[in-house]
């Protein structure tokens, strides 16, 4: 019997469960682990337009599906954007969040130039090895589709779909912001604004590490979850 409450593990964009196949079992010796995919993503439903809206809303039907009350969450890159969300629509089924590269500050530059690079063509001349593990971690979906898509909802994101930092101020839940110090996607600066908008959070910055969670030590980041999510 685990001795510990149990984890929701929320993929990044452009990602599935399966980047969590090395962490879970590091995890599953001490917690319950649940974990889905996105609309759009892996075995996912399809999704004619991807937003952090219609992710929020798969969280929210797979926590009460699952009959899941307050329970506390791992959201790795944009997972960690939609946990936040969920908190700030329905705090009653968020625990804990803890969060690993997640990009806060969108605008319409950040967004146009992490849209950029989101170019299926483009992937699929200049790193033909990226593209076959999207075909792969994809492989009931058009991997090219999920990437426009991605781009599409950036660019949104950009221009305004993002949370408010009012509703930030209010979300009740502990957060805890993690920032790797050799991210090359997310700023310090926006990781540290973030946590002080939340009114009950602290930034935590992992030394050496990257943000694709491909390229982290499994042992790195269950380490980093254990800590905050072990009881007292």
């Amino acid at each position: 019997m685990k001795r510990n409450p149990p984890i929701l593990l929320l993929h990044g964009a452009l990602g599935s469960t399966k980047q969590f196949s090395a962490l879970k079992p590091l995890l599953e010796t001490e917690f319950e682990i649940f974990e889905l995919d996105f609309d759009g993503h892996g075995s996912g439903n399809e999704a004619e337009q991807f937003s952090i809206a219609l992710f929020t809303e798969n969280v929210r039907a797979f926590i009460i599906e699952n009959g899941l009350k307050a329970v506390n969450i791992f959201g790795y890159s944009m997972g960690g954007y939609v946990a936040l969300n969920l908190a700030v629509q329905n705090p009653e089924l968020v625990g804990k969040i803890v969060t690993l590269g997640t990009k806060f500050d969108w605008n319409p530059e950040s967004a146009k130039k992490e849209a950029g690079m989101l170019v299926p063509e483009v992937i699929e001349e200049k790193v033909p090895a990226f593209a076959q593990k999207l075909e792969q971690e994809h492989a009931s979906k058009d991997w090219k589709d999920l990437v426009r898509k991605t781009a599409e909802m950036m660019l949104r994101m950009g221009n305004g779909e993002t949370i408010a930092h009012a509703d930030l101020r209010k979300v009740s839940s502990e957060v805890i912001v993690g920032w790797g110090d050799k991210d090359r996607m997310v700023g310090r600066e926006e990781s540290l604004l973030l946590a002080e908008l939340l009114p009950d959070s602290r930034f935590v910055e992992l030394p050496g590490v990257l943000h694709p969670i491909d390229q982290v030590g499994p042992g790195t980041i269950a380490s980093y979850i254990a800590e905050v999510f072990e009881r007292e």
